[in-house]
């Protein structure tokens, strides 16, 4: 019996020839490039994630890596401690050793490739009491693996854990492990919301009202959305996740994209990342998929660089785009409306 294969929106293709990639790696050859400059590293405040169950946090690991703490929630995405991938060694170190990760209710996989879906990283942080979530398609492989507490989603769905709405969402993208597993299993982004702040939960649409203490006759802070794009092309899915979520925080890459020929279907660019951000509706942007692995042409440098040109070309206020260190928190305060 053939095997299901996924597709993207408007089935958009990322295949590629083995002459154009040939051509790609004949034009690296006789590219030089600088990588002198790396993320700057934080030292995490391991106290203060520990401890905490009330603030929302983003602490960026690296790559597409980032620890969330989201209405008492301790949530991973794409989780990849790796030290090298493929012959590539990390650029730089994680921002929380592995071991010290406080422990976590949930993991997030965008797609299985390997520098999203890292089994040894998985296996150190999971436990009988992590949830782990992941596209259609990965379940069965999951639990061969041993994580029994495993639950897949396709486009548009949700589950719901502790108070917070998951809802898997699309990207443009593929995936493959092996030789014969090519788009047997989906891809996509998260956007996690408060359960009880959506239409439908406490009878009142939030932006009728939701949030008011009937009791006290007080507003009640409302968490911000989330939206943690994974990985994808520049797709108009960015518009559509923007119309159906109210969505506060962006976490977009904006690395892998040199040559442009070769990724765009596949992978944004710093100005692509932009125009993304702005049709999501976000207020604030957090850069990733960047600086941790050397997985294309660009270096770190030139995709902040470009980053900033365009943020300054469009107008775009300088701290709605928050460029983060590795084991840099952000806080992120409830919505004031």
């Amino acid at each position: 019996m053939p095997k299901l294969r996924f597709n993207n929106i408007d089935n958009v293709s990322t295949d590629k020839t083995l002459k154009q990639f040939r051509q790609w790696r004949e034009e690296r050859r006789r590219k030089i490039k600088d990588y002198s400059f790396t993320i700057p590293f934080h030292t995490a405040n391991l106290e203060f994630l520990h401890g905490n169950r009330e603030e929302t946090t983003v602490t960026w690991i690296g790559h597409s890596t980032f620890f969330i703490q989201y209405l008492g929630l301790n949530i991973v995405t794409d989780p990849v401690w790796a030290e090298r991938m493929a012959l590539n060694r990390r650029l730089t170190r994680p921002g929380i050793p592995i071991q010290d990760v406080p422990p976590l209710d949930v993991i997030l996989v965008s797609h299985s490739h390997y520098d999203h879906m890292h089994i040894n990283s998985l296996r150190k942080l999971y436990s009988a009491k992590t949830l782990l979530i992941v596209p259609c398609g990965l379940k069965s492989k999951m639990i061969r693996k041993g994580f029994h507490n495993c639950v897949e989603l396709n486009w548009w769905e949700h589950v719901t854990v502790g108070g917070v709405r998951i809802s898997f969402v699309p990207a443009q993208h593929w995936t493959r492990r092996t030789l014969t597993d090519t788009n047997t299993s989906h891809w996509g982004g998260y956007v996690l919301e408060s359960e009880k702040h959506l239409p439908g939960h406490g009878g009142i649409p939030y932006n009728e009202g939701a949030g008011m203490d009937d009791t006290m006759g007080v507003q009640e802070p409302v968490p911000p959305t989330l939206y943690f794009v994974g990985d994808t092309g520049y797709f108009r899915g960015f518009k559509d996740i923007g119309e159906r979520f109210d969505i506060d925080v962006t976490l977009m890459p904006i690395g892998a994209y040199e040559p442009e020929w070769f990724m765009t279907s596949q992978h944004v660019t710093p100005e692509e990342a932009l125009q993304g951000f702005l049709e999501t509706g976000s207020e604030l942007m957090v850069p990733m998929h960047y600086g941790t692995f050397k997985l294309a042409d660009d270096t770190p440098k030139e995709a902040l660089d470009r980053l900033e040109a365009e943020r300054k070309r469009l107008g775009i206020a300088k701290e709605r785009i928050r460029v983060l260190g590795h084991g840099e928190m952000l806080r992120i305060e409830n919505r004031k409306d």
